[in-house]
């Protein structure tokens, strides 16, 4: 019989990105999952629907009884050759299901008896979960952690992906925060969100800091949120704040918020690029409508449809970079200011991007 996982190999499961096989149902991997694992599942939903009521009525050998009646000697081996060539591609995979219980070891019986060995996690999806939750609430202490601020377009992303200790909570949610922080490619799920998050923190080089740089974040990054306790730690911790000036804010967002956005758009649709890119932006800016006043509404949305209907790069991005920079000046710098004034207590450093770099040298160097 193949061996059993335990809690004490998970954090390396995740660090080796080690393929998972997971045979839970569809629906169940569709609410939470992680980033290294593929559902080939030992029921479908239905069946297993099936199978919970049966169980409700009549018991778990009951239950059981038509599990095999339902994976019939066809669906058997169909879902067992799947297995098979899964792991032909992935010998090192490991195999769960929710509780690492019946499914899971039915599974690798029948692999087995195939002559396939795979190992079980023991405790499945749902110990492997605990065991990322409390991996965040590890790390959410706020002595472990430097918060990075600035106004918006303070380039504070590309700051944090040059640093070795520090997770990007924007890339993990897949959103660039702010109204207009949309992506292409569709955010996690809140389950999934805090996986990647968790995993991120595990991967971490060692010897591990003393100080883990996070940006500075509103709770909610798009439809997802950060977990309550990191984010409570991220509040309470000491901030660094980057200065930079409205004209290199300008440009950053410009980079970062229309000619990448525009790029992936290119990239994921091709022939309709221009169209959902316009879309997009509209939209983000009929979110914060309530908030600039129709005046300023109408005003910014006239520059933007100038640039969006422009028919050459050179002819749009002075028209990008007007609404950009009466959005920061008259919206989002207001109120970033407000907000800073509530937290100068904490402030520790305040400069622009390059001493920020040498300042944290100093910090590695003392640690």
């Amino acid at each position: 019989m193949s061996e059993l996982i335990s809690k004490s190999g998970f954090a390396d499961l995740f660090v080796d990105d080690t393929p998972l096989l997971d045979v839970r149902s569809p629906n169940e991997f569709n609410r939470g999952a992680f980033p290294n694992a593929t559902n080939l599942p030992l029921l479908t939903d239905n069946e297993r629907v099936a199978i919970g009521i049966r169980y409700k009525d009549a018991g778990q050998k009951a239950a059981i009884a038509l599990g095999y009646e339902l994976v019939s000697t066809g669906k058997k081996q169909t879902r067992l050759e799947n297995w098979q060539n899964y792991l032909v591609e992935n010998p090192t995979a490991l195999l769960y299901c929710f509780r690492g219980g019946l499914r899971s070891s039915i599974v690798q019986q029948w692999l087995d008896g195939a002559g396939f060995s795979i190992a079980r996690i023991d405790g499945g999806y749902k110990a492997m979960r605990r065991f990322l939750i409390n991996t965040i609430d590890k790390v959410a202490n706020p002595d472990n952690i430097i918060t990075l601020a600035g106004k918006a377009g303070s380039g504070k992303t590309h700051l944090l992906n040059k640093l070795r200790y520090s997770v990007d909570l924007e890339g993990c949610a897949r959103h660039r925060g702010s109204a207009f922080g949309g992506r292409v490619e569709p955010q996690p799920t809140p389950v999934n969100f805090e996986n990647y998050i968790s995993i991120e923190f595990l991967k971490l080089p060692f010897p591990k800091p003393n100080k883990l740089f996070l940006e500075d974040e509103s709770r909610s990054i798009g439809t997802v949120s950060i977990p309550n306790s990191l984010h409570k730690a991220m509040n309470e911790a000491p901030l660094a704040y980057i200065e930079e000036s409205l004209d290199s804010r300008v440009e950053t967002i410009l980079n970062d918020y229309i000619i990448s956005n525009y790029l992936e758009y290119e990239q994921f649709a091709p022939t309709d690029a221009k169209n959902q890119f316009t879309k997009s932006l509209l939209a983000s800016l009929d979110r914060i409508r309530r908030r600039l006043g129709d005046e300023n509404y109408r005003h910014l949305r006239r520059i933007m449809v100038k640039a969006l209907t422009s028919k050459t790069n050179d002819e749009a991005h002075p028209f990008h970079s007007e609404w950009i920079r009466y959005l920061l000046k008259n919206y989002y710098d207001p109120m970033y200011e407000y907000q800073l004034n509530k937290k100068l207590h904490r402030v520790i450093f305040r400069g622009d991007k390059y001493e920020f770099l040498e300042w944290v040298k100093q910090i590695e160097k003392n640690k």
